[in-house]
Parts: C-alpha cells; structure tokens; sequence
C-alpha cells in the first residue's frame, strides 16, 4: 500500500465512526505507530481532518447528503473505481465531475492526493463541478480551484441543472470528464434517471478532451429514462471485477477502453 492509498484507508476508517485512534490504524493497516501519526498528521495539514490527543475525529460539515448518499450500495465497488479514475489525473489538470456517489468518491480520493494538497502558490488542481456536495467538499481544500456551473438545485442529488449549466460549460474546457450513470448498454448507451441531469452529464463529457463512464458492474447491462447520447461521446469505462469477459469485450468493440479496478 503506497502512501495516497495509506491516507485514504486512514479516512475511510475515519468515516464508519467519525474518530479514530492511532492503535486503531496500527492494527487495521498493519503500520507502525510513527506512520500512524504522520498520516494524521498530513491529513490533518490538508483540512481533512482535526487531530485529537491520540487520535482524530472527522471535520464537521454544514450540509447533509440526501439519501442516495446515505444509503449508498457497492461502496467498496466505487472506492476501487475511484482510485483507478485518479490514476489517471495528473497534478494541474482540470477535472470535471457530475453528481452522484461515484463522482463523490473520486472528489474524496483526489482531495486526499500528497501532490494536489502539497501547498503552493498555484492551485494544483481545478474542479468544474454542477454537484453542490462536491462543490463544499472541495472548497475546504485551497489547492484545489472549484468551478461550479450555475443552474437549479435538483433537491435528490444535490445537483444544479438547467440552462444556466448551459452557460458555464460552454466557456470551459476540461482535461478528463469522469461521468457516473445509472446504466450503461452497449447499443442504448449511456442513461440516467433525469433528463436534466443527462443534459448536463452530456454537455460536462463534449467539453472535455477524454469522457470517462464510472459505474460500478451493476449498472452494466442496465438502461435508465433519459440518454447521454451515443457511446462515441466517451473513451474510457471504468467498472470493477465482477464486469464478465463478454460485457468487457462488447464495450471495447464500441470503441472504449475498459479498465477494471482491482
């Protein structure tokens, strides 16, 4: 385990209980007690979390996630799937995100990155945005610029939609575009529940030079309401191990690149 993927184990661990003492890292990542301390410490740097006598306890936060948050399914599914799609950003580049969990949990591993939260003059990082959740997660972190688009706040996702959206991204361009979806079919495409939403999802992938699909393996196969248009928008699905040989191949024969995430 390097060290980004050390730090996020630290607060994931945080997370379930909302503190942590050192021996708890000590015996959950198999680490000494000095390790232990300069990984909170370092977390502690970057604002993500408060160091206590022993231990931490996690930052408090002005808003609550929605339900789809809180009862989020296939958890360890979307961490995998979020550490692959950081894999692929470098430090500097603009990154656009859509809302939902996926997009959530990549937000939580880049703000988690030693290169991006390193302190310097310039942001080492910038995030363009339509989810309000995402937007305040990245606002506590300096080195990270966030770029929200305008638009109405969709109450179930926290996501802001419309034509105001609109006017944002068609001034923006994005280096990586990672697009979370509630299906992914090989001959219908790209889908989500929302029209809206798809309005948006579709507009953040055209104005990046790569469009990523994130979605965990229970998407594959699966269809929602309104289309993100075809799949020769995006060049890259990200998806986890339980995707077969068979549904892995008829992506790649639309043209994208399947990275699994293990």
């Amino acid at each position: 385990m390097n060290r980004d993927e050390r730090l996020n184990a630290v607060l994931a661990l945080l997370a379930e209980s909302g503190q942590l003492e050192v021996d708890d890292i000590i015996t959950q990542l198999g680490v000494s007690a000095a390790t232990a301390r300069r990984d909170l410490d370092t977390l502690a740097e970057q604002q993500l979390l408060t160091r206590t006598r022993g231990g931490a306890v996690g930052q408090t936060v002005a808003y609550d996630l929605p339900l789809r948050y809180k009862r989020e399914q296939h958890g360890a599914e979307k961490q995998l799937i979020a550490l692959a799609a950081s894999a692929l950003v470098s430090r500097g580049q603009v990154i656009g995100l859509c809302g939902g969990t996926t997009s959530t949990a990549i937000a939580s591993v880049l703000g988690a990155r030693a290169d991006i939260m390193e302190a310097s003059p310039h942001s080492n990082l910038t995030i363009v945005t339509n989810a309000l959740n995402i937007a305040v997660q990245m606002a506590m972190r300096p080195q990270v610029k966030t770029v929200v688009t305008g638009g109405v706040v969709h109450s179930r996702s926290y996501e802001l939609v419309g034509p105001f959206s609109d006017d944002v991204l068609q001034q923006v361009t994005m280096d990586i575009a990672f697009i979370g979806v509630n299906g992914i079919d090989p001959i219908l495409g790209a889908t989500v529940h929302d029209e809206r939403e798809a309005a948006v999802n579709s507009l953040l992938a055209r104005r990046a030079r790569r469009a990523v699909i994130v979605a965990d393996s229970s998407k594959i196969g699966q269809s929602a309401f309104a289309t993100l248009g075809n799949l020769s928008l995006f060049s890259t699905l990200i998806t986890d191990s339980a995707i077969t040989p068979a549904q892995a191949a008829s992506f790649t024969d639309c043209g994208l690149e399947v990275i699994i995430a293990s």
